[in-house]
């Protein structure tokens, strides 16, 4: 890679892929550093392990960096693209992982009622997830448990019926109703 221009904290994330694509090397390093936190948070509350997360953050930031040159600023924003690259890896390694499906017990599901969290947790948690956390613990249980399954697990609406003892048509309501929240939520934070 060449060295080209300087970048700092103000640095656009679109101007660091740009950077990334024509292989700046100061694009990349200015790049994790301000995603390197966001990665492995996101990683580490979808896998529960310090280790997995960091090579799923480490993947992500693989497939980032060799995908630079096509990211459409159209398709979303250069965070909602990194972080969805990563949550894809996350989930992929939870399939891998685990056989078995998590029981509501776990501590995904209890720290989605909790806000209790320990300090490391809260320092990598940026504000837009602190937002979807807070959406998501408003839901009713029911809906939060076939979203969470859904959406952080990658089960099909079939697989949620299945892991619930539900009917397809109540998983299927749930889910929807779930999700429909948490846009309603979300629009309701980006007008405030």
């Amino acid at each position: 890679m060449r060295t080209r221009g300087a970048y700092d904290d103000e640095t656009p994330d679109e101007a660091l892929l740009s950077g990334i694509a024509v292989g700046d090397d100061r694009a990349v390093l200015a790049f994790v550093r301000r995603y390197q936190r966001r990665l492995f948070g996101l990683a580490l509350g979808i896998v529960n392990d310090p280790g997995m997360a960091e090579d799923v953050a480490q993947e992500a930031f693989i497939r980032i960096l060799r995908h630079a040159a096509v990211y459409d600023v159209r398709r979303g924003s250069v965070a909602t693209w990194t972080l969805t690259i990563t949550r894809n890896l996350a989930i992929d390694a939870v399939r891998v992982r685990r056989a078995i499906p998590t029981a509501p017990e776990d501590r995904v599901f209890l720290s989605l009622v909790s806000n209790d969290r320990a300090p490391d947790d809260t320092a990598v948690m940026s504000e837009s997830v602190r937002q979807a956390h807070t959406a998501l613990a408003s839901l009713p249980i029911d809906q939060r448990r076939a979203v969470v399954l859904a959406v952080m697990y990658g089960r099909t609406v079939s697989e949620v019926a299945t892991l619930e003892a539900i009917p397809l048509g109540t998983a299927k309501s749930r889910v929807r109703l779930g999700l429909a929240k948490l846009r309603q939520a979300a629009s309701e934070m980006e007008a405030s």
